[in-house]
């Protein structure tokens, strides 16, 4: 330490990443070892304010839509957002401000509203600070129709931007499918405030909605809680050079290292991310250094309580203190401290297990030790109970406690398709979609088609097998079509209501007087589900599976999901497949191959009557009577 003084520093990210959210476990030390008593400062976003225009005026003129506001503001105002039901436009307004409502100034020229369906909305114009009693925007109609507006609001403009630093984001993953296109950021360091993150991208024009989001834990299940949503774009309005707003305004904070992003494509292709960029609120550390030195901060402590300083009392005052520009040193594991593994204080083995009742298993391939993520693949998920109650990880026949993820990603398959028009029936198109199992959890089918104009109801179907054998047509999900030369996507998609018993679908229309549709471009989507777990080594590990009967597992590891979930994690995968055990009766009536045992009770049921019958007939006469 240069100097003595009060002293402000920023505590980078990896000492937020190893700390308590609180950060109730930091403690200052002086070079003799004496305790240093600190304050905790926390940068916020400046206050703002936002509230309707006291009037409110439309004045419709040829090429233009005049709208005249009396804000009610006497602040400096930053922007002005208006409402308006229309859907499915772009326009590009223009903004004046006065303050007597006669002699008017320019503030903004060019800038662009819209609204895309019930996805992308832009409203919202930003305005250079400055006090306007009154508000006078000229929206451009001369490019097409002009739309209504309903009413405005204005807000302050923000006194004093909050501080910001940037984070380093990394992409460690991404999915694309043919509605969103997904990211996970890693940042490198748990517990941060975020404050804003942008998305370059070099596609010259676009629209998108985005939602960030975040793993947690409920009911011993991980859920993804969207945190934040907003859109970006970059837009070209009529005789204006292109306008762009690429970054989401956050006051969020991120329980974990990973920040997830979706971006919603809609009917577009997916948007090209070049880079993504984080900025997050600092948290400054406040002290008073009695003479220069040395001093160490100690974090990592779960169950230490906060400490309670007199300083707090003096709180207004050391936060003026001016930030020091002091780079902390690495941050080192303490020597005295032990243990120092991911959470220590859960064991990796749990109840014996009887695995007589599974009828499959695969082994799971870990590299090191330490918290694994486990993506399943088809064979669990088609051969699983629905909900997955039947899973179980499993080592020297004990269990490994686990906690499931529940994604909002998809994996998009591929089916063999086939044509299977019925002769007697000329009108009806019908194309049969083989999945690679039965039973897959499929919430989703896709495809396109090059002809440019028609209109159809689309019906989704499977030919299921009910406990007597026979077959009965079981719907899965239906959409209205329709394609027209003016449109740019020719993309159907249709949710599935229910997942499928069998391996075929079949995808139904009526034609009518039309000539058929042609389609291509087959996809299924099947939900991306993932289980995380800790080992302490990489001995061998079964996932069983297949068990109609089992319960779901209650562990305690649910209790400290989140640290789970905020650690490095390992990808463990999954190997070959094996079969424990044939189906039981039970098992085959309830997949819809009871045919057999059907009609054997049925028989038997005949037997008895029959029987029953011929007890209760009076005998025959003795013979000669």
């Amino acid at each position: 330490m240069p100097d003595a003084g009060l002293i402000k520093v920023s505590l980078p990210p990896e000492i937020l990443d190893v700390s308590r959210p609180d950060l109730a476990d930091l403690r200052l030390a002086d070079e003799a070892g004496n305790e240093v008593p600190y304050l905790l400062e926390r940068a916020a976003p400046g206050k703002k304010v936002a509230r309707a225009v006291r009037a409110f005026h439309v004045e419709l003129t040829p090429g233009a839509t005049i709208l005249r506001l009396e804000t009610g503001f006497d602040q400096p105002l930053g922007a002005v957002t208006l409402q308006s039901p229309a859907r499915d436009f772009i326009k590009g307004v223009a903004v004046e401000g006065s303050a007597d409502g006669q002699q008017w100034t320019v503030l903004a020229t060019g800038q662009p509203i819209f609204q895309q369906g019930n996805t992308a909305s832009q409203l919202r114009v930003a305005l250079p600070a400055g006090t306007w009693p009154w508000l006078r925007l000229t929206v451009d109609d001369r490019a097409s129709q002009p739309i209504p507006f309903t009413g405005a609001e204005v807000e302050a403009a923000e006194a004093e931007p909050g501080p910001t630093e940037p984070v380093s984001a990394v992409i460690s993953e991404q999915f694309e499918n043919p509605e969103h296109t997904r990211l996970v950021l890693d940042l490198g360091a748990a517990n941060l405030r975020l404050a804003e993150l942008a998305i370059e991208s070099p596609e010259p024009l676009f629209r998108r909605s985005v939602t960030l989001a975040a793993r947690q834990v409920e009911d011993n299940v991980v859920q993804e809680k969207m945190l934040a949503e907003g859109v970006i774009y970059r837009v070209a309005v009529a005789g204006q050079p292109a306008a762009a707003a690429l970054a989401l305004p956050l006051d969020v904070q991120l329980p974990t290292r990973e920040l997830l992003v979706t971006v919603h494509n809609g009917d577009n292709p997916p948007l090209r991310i070049s880079a993504v960029r984080v900025l997050r609120r600092p948290v400054y550390l406040v002290f008073l250094a009695s003479e220069p030195g040395r001093f160490q901060l100690f974090t990592g402590n779960p169950f230490c309580p906060a400490p309670r300083y007199d300083l707090a009392t003096q709180g207004v005052d050391l936060k003026r203190a001016p930030l020091v520009a002091i780079q902390p040193g690495t941050l080192a594991a303490n020597p005295t401290y032990q243990p120092s593994e991911t959470l220590p204080q859960v064991r990796d083995t749990g109840a014996p297990l009887d695995v007589a009742a599974w009828r499959f298993r695969k082994p799971v391939r870990t590299q090191q030790a330490g918290v694994q993520q486990l993506d399943l693949d088809l064979d669990v998920l088609a051969k699983a109970q629905p909900g997955l109650a039947d899973l179980r990880l499993v080592r020297d026949g004990r269990q490994l406690p686990y906690v499931i993820e529940r994604t909002s990603l998809t994996r998009a398959l591929k089916p063999d398709v086939s044509r299977a028009d019925d002769p007697k029936q000329p009108g009806l198109g019908r194309w049969l979609l083989k999945l690679p199992l039965a039973r897959l959890p499929v919430t989703r089918l896709s495809c396109d088609s090059p002809t440019p104009l028609f209109r159809r109801d689309m019906a989704l179907y499977e030919l299921a097998t009910d406990q007597r054998g026979g077959q009965y047509r079981r719907d899965l999900g239906g959409a209205a079509w329709t394609q027209s030369p003016d449109r740019a996507a020719r993309m159907l998609t249709l949710a599935l209501h229910t997942p499928p018993l069998t391996d075929t679908l079949v995808l139904e229309t009526h034609n009518g007087d039309n000539p058929p549709i042609e389609l291509a471009h087959f996809e299924v989507a099947c939900p991306v589900t993932r289980l995380f777990f800790k080992t302490a080594s990489t001995d061998e590990v079964w996932l069983y599976y297949g068990n109609p009967d089992a319960r779901p597992p209650r562990y305690d590891l649910s209790l400290v999901a989140g640290q789970l979930l905020s650690a490095r994690k390992q990808v463990a995968t999954l190997g070959t497949q094996e079969l424990l055990r044939k189906p039981s009766w039970a098992e085959a009536v309830g997949a819809g191959k009871g045919g057999v045992l059907f009609w054997g009770a049925l028989a038997l049921v005949v037997l008895a009557l029959l029987w029953l019958i011929h007890r209760l007939l009076p005998g025959q006469p003795p013979a000669g009577r």
